[in-house]
């Protein structure tokens, strides 16, 4: 593709002499994990969240399930979560052997209805704890859901994979919750040159929990006080994504700039774009627009040389691993959004006479108004 729709390679080109250095650095210091690349990054990551606490882990997927066991969801719990998300939010909650709960999405955000999540409650009183996505960098309306979260006396757990620096009003997400699980896959906001995960809290026995957690339970070396697992952020990532903490007040900008160049550009074509809120501010991890013809203008992008994706084309509850777990449960919004969405390039590096190449395509396809 000339376009791809993402190219976490550019971020390296572009900040290649910083992230070189910082990983010789490392390389030649002699240690390699749960170093001083890790406790400097978790203390920057921290700050910048305005969270007291960073506890750097192994991947996306660990932190959310160390996120959940620290607040002290366990085997046999049930947990409120969504189906239009990366499946690695629901394999999260299957490895502590907890069960997820479906609750479909509003059609705008494309991120969990209160309304929905009310009526999932009082249907299901024993549920343990819920967990949000903040999808495609576009944070859910934390404040319903926190409100039914406390009125029924259970923490509330942020995936915030894809929102690195969104804010709803005065707060970052992750930090509104008692715990904010965080990925660093390659091609996210930001994105280590591998694996990698966080999760943030201001609670300081989750903390103390979660850093027993991440390796083997141990306070104290070879002594395990609880069962713990082995999920760790090791020094060569940590440093690099210290490197690119700095470029990401500059990079989500730079997200904002292009979504608004998208937005002029397809003004007024059939095309529903992403939702402007009051007191939010996105992050544009995707941008994500709806057609009833995505793949015939799929098609026609990927001819131009413009790459499109789909995420997510299945939702989980419809997934074969888990359709016998989630049962019936009907969730018409969530099931009209995987057939809908489209994901448009977007990344910093993207030049604004790509996103004018991007919108004039489109603009192509319905006015020549192709089948």
């Amino acid at each position: 593709m000339k376009i791809p729709v993402a190219n976490p390679g550019a971020a390296y080109a572009r900040l290649a002499a910083p992230i070189d250095a910082a990983v010789l650095g490392v390389l030649r210091s002699g240690w390699y994990i749960l170093g001083e690349a890790c406790q400097r990054f978790e203390s920057e990551f921290a700050g910048f969240c305005g969270a007291a606490h960073c506890v750097g882990v192994a991947n996306g997927t660990d932190a959310v399930e160390l996120a959940l066991r620290a607040v002290g969801v366990g085997a046999g719990d049930r947990v409120a979560t969504v189906a239009n998300t990366a499946v690695a939010t629901v394999a999260a909650i299957d490895r502590i052997g907890a069960l997820p709960v479906f609750c479909d999405v509003e059609p705008h955000t494309q991120t969990m209805d209160p309304a929905a999540l009310r009526l999932l409650l009082a249907s299901a009183p024993d549920i343990k704890a819920v967990v949000p996505v903040h999808l495609f960098g576009e944070p859910a309306d934390l404040d319903g859901i926190l409100r039914l979260a406390e009125a029924a006396g259970i923490p509330l757990v942020e995936d915030c994979a894809q929102a690195h620096g969104a804010r709803v009003g005065g707060h970052v997400a992750g930090t509104i919750g008692r715990a904010g699980a965080f990925s660093f896959y390659p091609t996210k906001n930001l994105g280590a040159l591998g694996d990698g995960g966080a999760v943030v809290t201001g609670d300081d026995a989750v903390a103390d929990r979660l850093r027993l957690l991440r390796q083997y339970g141990w306070r104290e070396r070879y002594l395990s006080e609880i069962a713990g697992m082995n999920s760790r952020l090791d020094e060569v990532q940590a440093a690099v994504l210290s490197v690119k903490l700095r470029d990401l007040p500059w990079a989500n900008d730079r997200r904002r700039t292009l979504a608004a160049a998208y937005c002029r550009g397809l003004a007024g074509l059939p095309l529903e774009l992403p939702p402007s809120r009051p007191g939010v501010t996105p992050v544009f991890h995707q941008f994500v627009v709806r057609t009833e013809r995505r793949a015939t203008l799929a098609r026609h992008l990927a001819a131009a040389g413009i790459g499109t994706a789909v995420l997510y084309p299945v939702p989980i509850h419809r997934q074969p691993a888990y359709a016998a777990r989630a049962g019936s449960c009907a969730l018409p919004v969530t099931e009209t959004l995987a057939e809908t969405l489209l994901c448009l390039p977007m990344y910093p590096e993207l030049t604004d006479g790509q996103a004018d190449t991007v919108c004039r395509e489109i603009r192509r396809f319905f006015n020549g108004h192709p089948e």
